[in-house]
């Protein structure tokens, strides 16, 4: 007889995302005619750069013709691929080898599935508020306890909370864990590390011989030059981190697919030697994966090139202006914002007192503007919501002045 994995049943109410799109058209059917203002869910909508769509091209029509035809690629990824990742990362002042990279279909799925190589006791700890997919991966993995409704929280987690009066990065845990999920720049919160704060997590981690799982998916979006934008900046990293990181919000890659993880040989967790855990994630790779699709991984290539990374980045400028005009005009109406500066996510706090799930709700029904609850991310997420820097010029412009005409505050807020 089948059964099923029972831990899916801990998982708390519906997924965030779906949960906004069925609000969204609820309110749609009821109101006709009427267009909603997209500030929420964090996808990328404008065009690829120029160098890369070439190289898309290029790469399909090599495809097209039985003496350039290609099928299976190396199995970490394809090799000048990871030579142009090890380059990329030479210019932020890091040397990685190639074949510490392990090219995958993008970051999202490397958290979840990294798990895999760690055994299923290890205590889990994570920042709070939190991109969902650390929690629920966890979850479905039996790492947890039940959702605990009152404190909105899973037992067995440690949550690391992230508030205004730490920044919303928080400090290393006091108890010992084994795994430690940290993502900087932040989703939600657009909160950045600074070196200081990541050398106190490598330094627990090496001290009790945990393992951060650090995901960098924004770190091209970092503007401040004094702001570490990978976790191998920090001394002593590479014996106790894993590194994320994806094209999606770098070059418009959320469709495409393509991302990477980097495992170090250094790297050790307590029962390993030096190059066990590489290894590891070798041969769950290969055993589970046929790798990235060759056309996106041709693109990626691109994308590390000299063109390709000049016109990426003036599409991050694109986005972070968006961030900049949706940032004046909240702080224009009274209310309290957080990021925006070095990341393409706003952390807002819910005026009046009101809890997050209200307070999108107020923003759809008076100003027709989608954003996203921040107690979708965590219980430390409860009183805000996160507004996203993605969208086209029009279309944020449209929905920042919908806010300055139609938000209704009782009080003015602090800002």
């Amino acid at each position: 007889m089948a059964t099923i994995n029972t831990h899916y049943r801990k998982l708390s109410a519906g997924y965030l995302f779906p949960e906004i799109s069925r609000r969204a058209k609820a309110y749609q059917e009821s109101h006709p005619g009427v267009t909603l203002h997209r500030l929420g869910i964090g996808n990328t909508t404008e065009p690829l750069p120029p160098a890369v769509l070439g190289a898309l091209h290029h790469k399909v029509d090599l495809l097209g013709n039985g003496a350039t035809y290609t099928g299976y690629g190396d199995e970490q990824g394809d090799t000048p691929l990871r030579e142009a990742l090890s380059g990329y990362y030479r210019s932020l002042g890091v040397d990685m080898l190639p074949d510490e990279f392990f090219v995958s279909d993008g970051a999202k799925s490397d958290a979840a599935n990294i798990q895999s190589i760690f055994g299923d006791d290890n205590v889990v700890a994570i920042q709070d508020p939190a991109y969902p997919v650390y929690v629920d991966s966890n979850v479905v993995s039996g790492r947890t306890e039940l959702f605990d409704k009152e404190k909105q929280q899973y037992g067995k987690l440690v949550y690391l909370a992230g508030s205004q009066e730490n920044g919303f990065f928080p400090a290393p845990p006091r108890e010992k864990v084994d795994l430690i999920y940290l993502c900087s720049p932040n989703n939600p919160t657009g909160a950045v590390a600074t070196h200081a704060q990541l050398q106190s997590f490598v330094d627990y981690a090496r001290a009790h011989k945990a393992i951060i799982i650090f995901d960098a998916a924004y770190a091209e979006y970092i503007g401040d030059s004094s702001l570490p934008r990978t976790i191998f900046e920090i001394p002593g990293a590479r014996e106790c981190a894993i590194e994320i990181n994806s094209f999606s919000k770098f070059a418009g890659f959320t469709g495409v697919r393509l991302g990477w993880t980097i495992v170090p040989k250094e790297l050790q967790a307590e029962n390993t030697k030096s190059g066990e855990l590489h290894a590891m994630w070798f041969r769950r790779q290969v055993t589970f994966f046929n790798g990235a699709s060759n056309i996106a991984q041709a693109g990626g290539i691109a994308v590390l090139g000299e063109e390709g990374l000049a016109q990426s980045r003036a599409i991050i400028a694109y986005y972070m202006e968006n961030a900049r005009i949706i940032r004046e005009g909240l702080r224009s109406v009274g209310l309290t914002v957080f990021g925006g500066d070095n990341a393409p996510y706003l952390w807002v706090r819910t005026p009046d007192g009101i809890s997050s799930w209200e307070f999108f709700d107020q923003l759809l029904n008076q100003c027709q503007v989608i954003a996203t609850p921040g107690s979708g991310f965590g219980a430390a997420g409860e009183g805000f919501i996160r507004v996203s820097a993605f969208g086209h010029r029009e279309n944020v412009l449209k929905a920042v002045e919908s806010i300055r005409k139609n938000l209704r505050l009782r009080k003015e807020e602090t800002r």
